[in-house]
């Protein structure tokens, strides 16, 4: 099987398509964050109903990640770019336009399908697109513009919501994605030669799996974690996804070829985006929610201390790259980067409701140039590991532990904070209240204490698992030693490189 592209190329803008795309798709996730009060307001929605504006996106994001990336493969990635893409568009349009909050929900559901089929596509188009030097640099950029819709998105959406209203937010996503599709003609279709029939059965499977997974995960806060309605989701999820895994072991033309988990390298590549949620997606969700409740800080204020930790984000990915071309290895910048993940958790246990921006600051860049030296490089890496006819499903298997993982590991995050803030203050339905900043009451100062104990708890936790993860994927990484013996003049990190299994 072979890679084919036809059409007429144009590699810049193909590169500045994938990235106004990039940018735009986690700007949904950060910016309809900000918008939510207002749309609670607006609609007359509280409570589950309005935690589905953003949990429906995250949900349909994840679930259909590996399938859009697997299509990709067999029908053209830029067919997919442009189908993703269009969906995303037709679901904010419809989402900015929403009458009410059910609407509103099923829209964000079609705006994450879209999103799954610009996401895993997008990068697949960039591994056929450029190669060597220049993929690296693509990587670099791309990083960078997920990093800068993650970190503009709620600036950007805070200031359209107090100057044009909550719909503006959706509507300013449609355009952008909208300007891209432009571009789309200039980029060069590529698919695998062969093209066997999707796997229906198992892309359903997976879908359904995958899906009630996260469903079981983010109802796991309001419903219990013990409920029977949690527990059945997440074992039939559970079981739909060990399923899938044989099911694939059989397919002749599977959504997830086994061998590509089977490369240890490649595996470990994908779960550097998984660690990274842990150390810095983690942050980004709480601690301004700490700032605001416990440090008493505005929400302006508690939006530009964060810079201190998504500044890097936008910075460090370009230096990685850079570094990279000039023989530092992705193996060392990637092990640095979840070894300040760790740093930065541990440090930030200073924090207190009275500490000055001064005393965080250096925790926060850390945690912030740890991101920005992973996003891009570790993608890069990964797909220099795969073949191009199998660029889109190695980018959607990917992206899938990345979002997956985010829907997941904030959610158990959120409930263990409550837990912990439970124990101080003797109220589970209190400690909801106070991890999600409401920290008025008779006794301010014991709340804002109780958060600030479970964020330290939560913190060392978050480190250590950093730390773990820095380990075991760096000694994954490692190259085999038949390979490194061949191959003495050249450094054993930049072996990473290769396409070697």
């Amino acid at each position: 099987m072979t890679t084919v592209p036809t059409g007429r190329s144009r590699p810049t803008i193909a590169l500045l398509v994938v990235l106004l795309a990039f940018v735009t798709v986690p700007m949904s996730i950060s910016g309809a964050a900000v918008a939510l009060p207002d749309i609670g307001e607006d609609l007359h929605a509280a409570g589950a109903s309005l935690q589905w504006v953003m949990n429906a996106y995250n949900l349909t994001f994840a679930s259909f990640m590996l399938v859009a990336g697997s299509t990709a493969d067999l029908v053209g990635r830029r067919r997919t770019f442009a189908t993703g893409a269009t969906v995303f568009a037709i679901g904010s349009l419809v989402a900015a336009v929403a009458p009410g909050i059910v609407l509103l929900d099923i829209a964000r559901a079609l705006s994450g399908i879209g999103a799954a089929g610009v996401f895993a596509s997008g990068g697949a188009i960039l591994a056929t697109t450029f190669d060597g030097a220049a993929r690296t640099r693509a990587f670099a950029a791309l990083g960078s513009a997920a990093g800068l819709g993650l970190a503009a998105g709620p600036t950007l959406a805070g200031w359209l919501v107090g100057a044009l209203g909550w719909r503006a937010t959706f509507g300013l996503h449609a355009v952008l994605v909208v300007v891209a599709l432009a571009g789309v003609g200039f980029v060069a279709e590529s698919r695998a030669e062969q093209r066997p029939r999707l796997d229906v059965t198992g892309a359903v499977v997976f879908v359904a799996g995958l899906g009630l997974l996260v469903l079981g995960a983010v109802q796991g806060p309001e419903w219990g974690w013990a409920s029977p309605g949690v527990l059945a989701l997440l074992v039939v999820g559970v079981g739909l996804l060990v399923l899938f895994v044989v099911l694939q072991a059989r397919s002749t033309a599977p959504v997830l070829d086994l061998t590509l988990v089977k490369n240890r390298r490649f595996l470990a590549l994908c779960m550097v985006p998984v660690v990274s949620t842990f150390g810095f997606v983690t942050l980004l969700t709480y601690l301004p929610t700490y700032l605001v409740g416990a440090s008493g800080f505005s929400p302006q204020r508690a939006g530009t201390v964060l810079l201190l930790m998504t500044a890097p984000v936008l910075l460090a990915p370009p230096l990685a790259g850079g570094l990279v071309n000039r023989g530092v290895s992705p193996r060392t910048l990637i092990t640095l980067s979840l070894v300040m993940f760790a740093g930065g958790n541990a440090w930030l246990s200073v924090i207190g409701p009275s500490s000055s921006v001064a005393v965080i600051a250096g925790p926060l860049l850390t945690s912030g140039l740890g991101a920005g030296l992973s996003f891009g490089v570790g993608d890069g890496a990964a797909m220099s590991l795969v073949e191009p006819e199998r660029a889109g499903m190695a980018t959607g298997f990917l992206n899938t532990l990345r979002i997956g993982s985010e829907a997941i590991v904030i959610a158990v995050y959120g409930a263990v904070l409550v837990s912990l803030i439970g124990t101080r203050v003797g109220s589970q339905e209190l400690a909801a209240r106070v991890a999600a900043g409401d920290l008025s009451g008779s006794d301010p100062g014991v709340l804002a204490d109780g958060f600030t104990h479970a964020l330290h708890i939560a913190l060392y936790g978050t480190a250590a698992v950093c730390a773990i993860g820095a380990v075991v994927i760096a000694a994954a990484l490692a190259p085999p030693r038949r390979a490194a013996a061949a191959a003495p003049s050249v450094p054993q990190d930049a072996q990473l490189t290769t396409k070697a299994g």
